[in-house]
């Protein structure tokens, strides 16, 4: 895992990934990118999170160790305020977001594996995930890395979600 960049290469592979339809409809209400220029504003918001939370929350590119290929995104942030209207609590989501060519090889539970164990050595004491209900992928990851469920919620993103928790000590052992 490394930072985004507003390299060429960066830009258009975040394009490419964010463009697609089979992409973004896990994505809560997320639209597919139109334009280069959205694929850059996404990596304007990445360094603002970055920046905002200095360095301890991100958006990270996966990248492929024998071919350089960005595979796609890996995050640690914080959950946005409840859109249910219930106050938030200050829960750290975990998620991950893959170009198709990087589908079914692992790539996700890697890097999510990877991410849970740097936000538990940052001290939190939990980390959640959610995911649309019919996603089973997403969900398969979130098992594999040893997260819990924790049945539906509504409680972000407008959307009804299947939610996902792990506790500091508890996710790493289950690998």
């Amino acid at each position: 895992m490394r930072e985004w960049t507003a390299s060429d290469d960066d830009i258009a592979r975040r394009f490419d990934t964010y463009r697609r339809v089979e992409v973004v409809k896990w994505l809560g209400n997320a639209t597919p990118l139109a334009d280069l220029d959205q694929a850059m504003a996404g990596q304007a918001r990445a360094e603002a999170t970055y920046a905002k939370h200095q360095g301890r929350y991100g958006v990270w590119a996966v990248q492929i160790r024998d071919s350089g290929i960005v595979a796609g995104s890996v995050l640690l942030v914080p959950m946005p305020e409840p859109s249910d209207g219930s106050p938030g609590g200050g829960e750290v989501e975990i998620g991950w977001h893959l170009h198709p060519d990087s589908w079914g090889r692992g790539y996700a539970t890697e890097a999510a594996k990877a991410v849970l164990d740097y936000g538990f050595g940052l001290g939190l004491p939990e980390i959640l995930a959610i995911a649309k209900p019919d996603n089973a992928p997403s969900i398969a990851v979130m098992r594999r890395i040893g997260m819990r469920h924790f049945g539906r919620t509504s409680r972000w993103y407008g959307m009804e979600a299947e939610l996902f928790r792990a506790h500091a000590g508890t996710a790493a052992d289950a690998l």
